[in-house]
């Protein structure tokens, strides 16, 4: 019996002795007559364990058999589900398992069985709270994780992932590395499945920004003074598309799309783990299929306004042109460019006035074509296909001549000196003479 037990019983047998009104036990109990009058009945019934639940000592009549727990500790102690935690193990109950039980009972189970334990969580620094954007499209955060998303099943993959700062609405895809074309690649499919943001937040990683070079000759000048760098390619088609770019000082700062990673990071993984993917086409299957639906009609939040910031880029936007490798190059007095060491030949068709001498701009697209462009006009060139030259057999080497170690003596300088000067002491006697 419990102490609050023993309290109940102290005061139901003073109301019993008459001592005070059934009211009076009522309202120290916090309960009402109607109930202080049951209790009495029950306690001439059956005496002082009137006061104890009826169900105690007795299983729940919610509580579940035994052979369920076995059942779900069983699965749970699977290799595909380690590092499962219980509000994650008790979805993947429910939806691969049928086995639906709460979450804190999945907690209990899997704490009982040594499956998982409870950390304590860590004071960590305070950052100054940011308030969310109040429009859909106002802000994206944009970044890149290289986690072993498939824990060494298949080759090493990359998640770039673009989160909306007003929604949490997420936009993610595998690649195969972290390089422009394939960040060119994730920007093609947000902007064409959502349209164009106001702005993207991102760090300050060197496929978004140059990076200074800093002279110790011109570090007295200010940020403000120093001569501006050209914009790397994701940079120039931020600028293209009309969309702003703002630089994070810190992980901290895009928040958002760091915390994103950390549930993708356990959610994710596991999920690709159980579905076995091991190839990049699988993972990127699963994450359109599972994951993104289930973040983005669980995790994403209403914005503050309906209007949807996007705009779009249908018609005025030419996306094969704008994400591609961008470069300049001058036209030649043959009318033909050089590009990535090869030349082109510019089309007759395409000549025209002022073309020889100025400056084109040449279009590496993702599709492997090159698209020239003279102002807002294309040109129509074409490869030139070099001829290899035809390397004529070399003449037969003369044979060699023998030399001092042959027999013989050569003779090929016994005329070289036919009028030989006279000696010293014949030019003095020569000279005494004719004095």
């Amino acid at each position: 019996m419990t102490q609050a037990e023993r309290d109940r019983l102290v005061a139901l047998k003073k109301a019993k002795r008459k001592l005070i009104t059934q009211r009076e036990a009522a309202e120290e109990l916090g309960l009402s007559i109607r109930q202080v009058k049951r209790l009495l009945k029950a306690l001439r019934e059956r005496g002082d364990k009137a006061v104890i639940h009826g169900l105690c000592g007795r299983p729940s009549n919610h509580h579940l058999d035994e052979e369920v727990r076995q059942s779900a500790i069983a699965i749970l102690s699977q290799e595909v589900y380690r590092g499962f935690k219980p509000t994650l193990a008790s979805e993947y109950l429910a939806k691969r398992h049928d086995i639906v039980v709460s979450r804190e009972t999945v907690r209990q189970w899997m704490r009982a069985a040594g499956l998982w334990r409870s950390q304590k969580q860590r004071i960590r620094e305070v950052h100054l709270f940011r308030a969310r954007r109040e429009r859909c499209g106002e802000l994206v955060q944009w970044d890149t994780s290289d986690h072993d998303w498939l824990e060494g099943r298949g080759p090493r993959i990359y998640l770039i992932a673009m989160i909306d700062d007003a929604t949490s609405r997420l936009y993610a895809r595998f690649v195969a590395s972290d390089s422009t074309e394939e960040n060119m690649r994730t920007l093609w499919g947000y902007v064409e499945r959502y349209g164009r943001p106001l702005a993207f937040y991102t760090d300050k990683a060197s496929l978004f920004r140059t990076t200074p070079k800093t002279y110790r000759k011109s570090t007295h000048l200010r940020r403000d003074e120093r001569e501006e760098l050209p914009p790397t390619q994701i940079g120039r088609a931020l600028r293209e598309l009309d969309i702003t770019w703002i630089a994070a000082h810190s992980p901290q700062a895009k928040g958002r799309v760091e915390r994103s990673f950390q549930t993708a990071q356990d959610r994710l993984v596991k999920g690709l783990r159980i579905a076995g993917v091991k190839t990049l086409e699988e993972a990127n299957r699963y994450l359109d299929t599972d994951f993104l639906p289930w973040w983005n009609s669980t995790l994403a939040v209403e914005p503050a306004h309906a209007d949807d910031a996007h705009r779009s880029w249908a018609g005025r936007y030419d996306l094969a042109a704008i994400l591609s490798q961008v470069a300049t190059r001058q036209v030649k007095n043959d009318y033909t460019i050089q590009f990535a060491s090869q030349r082109y030949q510019i089309h007759r068709t395409s000549v025209c006035v002022g073309l020889r001498g100025s400056i084109v701009r040449v279009e590496h697209r993702m599709d492997g074509q090159i698209a020239v462009r003279f102002g807002e006009r294309y040109l129509t060139v074409s490869l030139i296909v070099e001829t290899v030259p035809v390397t004529r057999p070399s003449k037969a080497a003369a044979p060699e001549r023998p030399g001092p170690q042959h027999k013989g003596r050569s003779k090929w300088m016994d005329s070289f000196r036919l009028n030989r000067a006279p000696s010293l002491d014949k030019a003095i006697e020569i000279s005494n003479a004719s004095s």
